[in-house]
């Protein structure tokens, strides 16, 4: 790798100035604590922004799913439905609780969960062939991928035609949107994820939203420890240390100000790599995007690529990768299906390997919303190299 050329990103945090006045303020006012005004504002922010009625600010994502499969009931031995081409903090909460996981592949149109094989697995469980005895899936957990929208009409009627919840995984889809609907609004609960790599950032953070008021009270009760109304410490029930810092909502406050630039800069990011890559396209190669349906807006948040060695004379994404690295250019391969992961290798799948298909040929490029054309000009011209 060259240590003499700066490093370019995948995606890294990218302030816009009113954070920092923010987090003054927070110092000024001695609010270094969990919750505080800045917290109850971010909520505020966060419902105006995607319409839903309530949110609870949370320290990751992956609580917010936590605290979600926990408020819709889930116990030991329940079926948890989730997408399998995501990152493991989709599903890691479901084994938190002692439930099964089982898989949905994903289809070609949007690389999200596939409702074809969403009802089938329904189906499975509810006649037993799951495990072993006849039971209803507790939720169903699809995801943006990649700020993707899901196709949630197919999801949520095949969702309501069984009267099972749905989590809605928006972590890397804040600015996305689904038949001029804000992604994080379909459903019975959604999560947000505010990490140092997403859209915008509060270097570690994530959001529970739901239009039942009782189910985002309940997840605040949770996510504080859930103490009981009493003068002294009183618990009767197991609770978390789940809630976002008043500092770093003060941070978020400032990034939801920029939000709409960064999906712009996101966007523009995506048309720059595919009028190149239409270029390369001309001369015999097939570089194909994720795509993006007619009733979708993506926010982008990061530009992928399928490279089929065999329609592009044998060049492959772990060339592409290598190559990239080696003049200090951060790319990475897309989510490794969990279904394939040793921790879940035991675990139900339904699909046709669509999602093993895009782990083996797809790759994240290079998306950080500060990228110069400076920048591009080195990404190309390791891609020239490759793409001759």
């Amino acid at each position: 790798m060259s240590t003499n050329k700066s490093r370019i990103w995948l995606s890294s945090p990218h302030m816009g100035g009113e954070e920092l006045e923010n987090v003054i303020e927070v110092f000024e006012s001695n609010w270094i604590a969990p919750l505080g005004p800045m917290v109850d504002g971010f909520e505020i922010d966060l419902q105006n922004y995607t319409g839903v009625k309530h949110a609870a600010a949370l320290s990751s994502g992956t609580s917010a799913i936590h605290l979600a499969l926990i408020i819709l009931g889930v116990k030991p031995g329940d079926i948890v439905i989730c997408q399998s081409m995501t990152f493991s903090a989709s599903a890691n909460p479901i084994a938190y609780l002692g439930a099964t996981p089982v898989f949905i592949d994903s289809e070609n149109e949007t690389w999200n969960m596939n409702p074809d094989f969403l009802e089938m697995a329904i189906r499975d469980s509810i006649t037993g062939k799951i495990n072993g005895k006849p039971t209803l899936p507790k939720a169903i957990i699809p995801v943006h991928l990649y700020g993707m929208p899901a196709k949630m009409d197919e999801i949520i009627a095949i969702a309501n035609s069984y009267n099972i919840p749905i989590v809605e995984d928006a972590a890397e889809a804040l600015g996305s949107s689904y038949n001029n609907k804000k992604c994080g609004s379909f459903s019975d609960i959604s999560i947000l994820s505010f990490n140092g790599n997403k859209i915008i950032t509060t270097s570690g953070g994530g959001a529970l939203l739901s239009n039942n008021e009782e189910y985002v009270k309940k997840a605040r009760f949770l996510a504080t420890q859930a103490r009981d109304q009493a003068p002294h410490y009183q618990h009767s029930n197991i609770g978390y240390n789940y809630r976002l810092s008043n500092v770093l909502a003060a941070i978020g406050r400032g990034q939801m100000q920029i939000l709409d630039k960064r999906v712009e800069q996101k966007r523009k990011i995506f048309e720059t790599y595919n009028k190149y890559f239409q270029d390369k396209n001309n001369i015999g190669y097939n570089v194909k995007f994720q795509p993006e349906m007619e009733n979708s807006f993506s926010n982008r948040w990061l530009s992928c690529i399928l490279v089929d060695p065999a329609e592009n004379k044998n060049v492959d994404v772990e060339k592409i990768r290598l190559a990239l690295a080696e003049d200090n250019i951060e790319s990475r391969p897309l989510w490794k299906p969990m279904h394939m992961q040793p921790v879940f290798e035991s675990c139900s799948f339904f699909g046709n390997n669509t999602a093993e298909y895009l782990f083996n040929n797809g790759l994240c490029l290079p998306s950080d919303s500060k990228m110069t054309e400076n920048d591009f000009d080195r990404v190309f011209s390791v891609l020239d190299r490759i793409f001759v």
